[in-house]
């Protein structure tokens, strides 16, 4: 691991008492455990951010989807009314 730094953190008695429940059960440190609970943190929202990139981009590209779509039906509605034809035909 990189060179630790010392921070002080303030907990409430309530979820203090907790952390070291956990940590008593599972034989780690309060160090330990507050640095796990820091990177899944981190890694979640990472997770939730290139989600949200995901979205917006699908939203994106759907509108440019559709615009180009109408464009191609405006311009080749006779070969989109064949290919309908052709479907109807083998169902």
């Amino acid at each position: 691991m990189a060179q630790a730094k010392r921070i002080m953190v303030s907990l409430p008695d309530s979820l203090l008492q907790e952390v070291d429940g956990i940590v008593r059960r599972e034989t780690g440190n309060r160090s330990a455990f507050v640095r796990e609970a820091m990177l899944r943190l981190i890694e979640e929202r990472r997770r939730q951010e290139r989600l949200e990139r995901c979205r917006a981009g699908y939203q994106r590209m759907g509108r440019i989807n559709l615009m180009l779509a109408e464009d191609g039906l405006e311009e080749d509605s006779r070969d989109f009314e064949d290919y309908e034809n052709y479907l109807v035909k083998r169902e």
